[in-house]
């Protein structure tokens, strides 16, 4: 039996990301539903999240992980602070005040705010005299188009669902929906979207110092824990709102905490470092049409005729992914002699990479694998 190629291995960890994710919006919409606190809930699910990624980073990166530094700190205390706590406070806040399918839908800004972040930052080149360069920049632009006609334009119902696999608890839809604000929503979900693109994009030039995955990660949450907490202490002071009262909250914690928190987390990094950030937010329209399906099928939310938006945000998005990975044009390695003292290696390969004549990438000493890592990734 062939072993997955490593690309296959990249695009199927993204399905899988954007359907736990999609269910994410929907569990955590059944959780507001139930009553939760905004602030304890995120608190709760970063702890779930840590509890499982810290042990996977203690056994299985003891040889790989980086010694720690004051700057590594630094870096990972401003990741928790702006990819997890306020992404996921200004997350809740507007879902809290909006739907799954409209919070999903606003998500899809985070490809341009992406790639606009990574060309700034020079982590993104944009070649405007290449079709793939223009390919991004015109995919770009009508993916954020698609967006803004599913957040802006709801149109007539196309599909209204006679049951619902989830009983609205508590509250009445009618006095739910009185007591939304549909604009701190918008401004809550878009504060969302650029916490979620500078995280993403940020993660990649820590993860050339720092490449051990799981302590990355783990390092972040461990601080938004903190900062949590921190948060929660201060305006949450009823202790009752603490609580887990019901198997539906316990429920909607664990699936947050380990799907849309922790495996989510473990897979954005691993397709970050090995794919790029862009390849990570290309997926996102796909969140949403399984985010719309599930909010119809299991909240009984209505599917409205602006919600085909989406569709037009997908083929751009996957027509990013394939300009992504253009053909390398010509390899270039060179030899170096290495000192006399040396006794065993008496070589040093250098490799270059280069693509349409311009040198796009350079390695040292690279064995079998890392050297078929990096041919791949720039293939």
């Amino acid at each position: 039996m062939s072993p997955i190629p490593e690309r296959a291995k990249l695009h199927i960890a993204m399905v899988v990301f954007q359907t736990g994710y999609a269910g994410n919006h929907v569990i955590v919409r059944y959780a507001l539903n139930l009553g939760v606190s905004k602030l304890v809930f995120p608190l709760y699910r970063t702890i779930v999240a840590f509890s499982v990624l810290a042990p996977s980073a203690y056994f299985l990166e003891k040889k790989e992980r980086p010694a720690m530094k004051i700057s590594f700190l630094i870096q990972f205390f401003l990741l928790g602070l702006v990819g997890i706590t306020l992404n996921q406070g200004f997350y809740i806040f507007g879902l809290d005040n909006t739907s799954p399918t409209f919070a999903s839908a606003t998500e899809n800004v985070v490809p341009a705010v992406s790639f606009l972040m990574a060309a700034l930052l020079g982590i993104e080149k944009v070649e405007w005299k290449r079709k793939d360069g223009i390919a991004k920049v015109v995919g770009t632009i009508v993916s954020v188009a698609g967006s803004l006609v599913i957040t802006l334009y709801k149109g007539p119902t196309i599909y209204e669902p006679s049951l619902r696999l989830v009983n609205q608890p508590i509250k009445a839809e009618e006095t739910e929906e009185q007591n939304k604000n549909w604009t701190l929503g918008c401004l809550c979900l878009m504060g969302h979207c650029l916490c979620w693109s500078s995280w993403i994009v940020l993660q990649s030039p820590l993860l050339k110092k720092y490449p051990a995955r799981f302590s990355f990660v783990s390092y972040s949450c461990f601080f938004a824990v903190i900062q949590f907490f921190g948060i929660s202490a201060y305006f949450e002071r009823d202790l009752e709102r603490w609580k887990i009262i019901s198997g539906g909250e316990l429920y909607a914690l664990l699936y947050t905490g380990l799907v849309g928190s922790a495996m989510v987390f473990a897979i954005q990094i691993y397709v970050v470092e090995r794919g790029g950030p862009l390849f990570v937010s290309a997926y996102l329209p796909l969140q949403t049409l399984i985010a719309a399906v599930l909010a119809t099928l299991a909240l009984g939310e209505h599917f409205y005729l602006g919600g085909c938006g989406v569709c037009s945000q997908i083929l751009p998005a996957f027509q990013k992914l394939s300009n992504n990975f253009s053909k390398l044009k010509f390899v270039y390695a060179d030899i170096d002699e290495c000192p006399e003292t040396t006794r065993h290696i008496r070589y040093t390969p250098t490799f270059q990479f280069y693509r349409d004549g311009e040198k796009v990438d350079e390695m040292f000493g690279a064995g079998e694998q890392r050297l078929h890592d990096r041919l791949w990734l720039h293939s």
